[in-house]
């Protein structure tokens, strides 16, 4: 089968530069959030948010009954600030996951009251450290200088504890079919999901898709769990990243052995139902699509672990883009990895027709 692939056009790129670029730390989502739900609001039936930022799009099928839901999570990694000193200094706490390795000498943006305020993690000159007994310095350790003289001053900017602040790094093209930047993890697959919607909308499925972009999925997500209670779709596809293996420095007996630009993954074991999953290569390999392989002993680290148990269940799977560096402003990702991603997802929603088929994989 000749597969329809996605053709990244300039009006998709400029939204998923947007979505990289809009700082939308966990629990401060809304205007990433704001880009998104303009964006896939001129090919949904229609769009909605709940109490705490997570957004869905709703395609509605020809067999209403049937419900698909595609689920990515919208924050990203971050920093808030903890405390200021009285001569200007802000220390911080984490938000997420955030490697306290790379900070020093980056330059951030603190979303403060009266808009963005610019500063940089301070980093002491190599001439005056003690290079013998140097060690990484612990969160609590790094602050950030906005060139303030006082707390007066950093508050008289709008700046106050709780306000939260990403890196300023922006997303870039290292080559034609490699982006670079913060975020990517998981604006990727927020951006996927929009144009799986917009690839469905010119002819509309039999199941209705749900596409959901969740909060605060790097602090444990609860948003899916959350919107997983209100939809109740009878089947699931999470999107995500995973950590490409193929960077020099990572042993592949521990990790697994994933490569950039090698397809998508599926992953085995835990929340990921096997008939889905099955199906899932199934349809790759009428594609043509490469997958890769991964697996989980015991948890998928994603939000999938919070989807498939909602009420009596709701049968699951992870298709994940191979992500280098993630955590860090360098993220790495190949635009044909996401290209698979969306071909293979449109195909696998318009291979359902009614919920007794899904009823019949799921039991055979």
């Amino acid at each position: 089968m000749v597969i329809d692939v996605f053709v990244m056009d300039t009006k998709a790129k400029d939204f998923l530069f947007g979505l990289l670029n809009t700082p939308s730390p966990t629990g401060f989502e809304s205007a990433g959030q704001k880009l998104w739900k303009n964006y896939v609001s001129r090919f949904s039936d229609s769009v909605e948010t709940d109490a705490y930022g997570s957004a869905w799009a709703r395609l509605d099928g020809q067999t209403p009954p049937l419900k698909i839901m595609l689920e990515a999570h919208a924050d990203e990694i971050g920093y808030m600030v903890q405390n200021i000193t009285d001569d200007g200094f802000i220390f911080v706490t984490r938000i997420g996951g955030s490697d306290r390795t790379i900070a020093r000498g980056k330059r951030v943006r603190i979303l403060g009251d009266k808009g963005p305020v610019f500063g940089i993690f301070g980093n002491t000159a190599i001439h005056l450290r003690d290079s013998q007994n140097e060690k990484v310095p612990e969160i609590h350790e790094l602050f950030v200088d906005i060139g303030a003289v006082s707390k007066i001053e950093v508050e008289g900017r709008g700046v106050r504890v709780g306000h939260p602040l990403v890196y300023c790094d922006g997303a870039e093209d290292l080559v034609s079919d490699k982006l670079v930047g913060r975020a990517i993890d998981n604006r990727i697959g927020g951006f996927i999901l929009a144009q799986v919607v917009e690839r469905l909308s010119a002819s509309p499925p039999n199941a209705t898709v749900l596409a959901v972009n969740a909060v605060h999925e790097e602090i444990g997500g609860s948003g899916a769990k959350m919107i997983s209670y209100r939809l109740e779709p009878d089947l699931a596809i999470v999107l995500d990243v995973t950590h490409a293996t193929d960077s020099p420095g990572i042993d592949r007996n521990k990790h697994g052995t994933v490569k950039l630009g090698g397809g998508p993954t599926v992953t085995h074991g835990t929340a990921n139902h096997p008939k889905v999953v099955a199906r899932l290569i199934e349809i790759a390999a009428a594609l043509d699509i490469p997958l890769q392989h991964e697996t989980s002993g015991r948890a998928t680290g994603t939000d999938t672990d919070l989807i498939f148990p909602t009420k009596s269940g709701i049968p699951s799977a992870l298709i994940s883009t191979p992500l280098r560096y993630m955590h860090s402003t360098v993220e790495m990702v190949d635009l044909t990895d996401v290209d698979r991603c969306v071909a293979l997802l449109v195909h696998f929603i318009r291979s359902f027709e009614n919920v007794e088929q899904l009823k019949t994989l799921l039991l055979t």
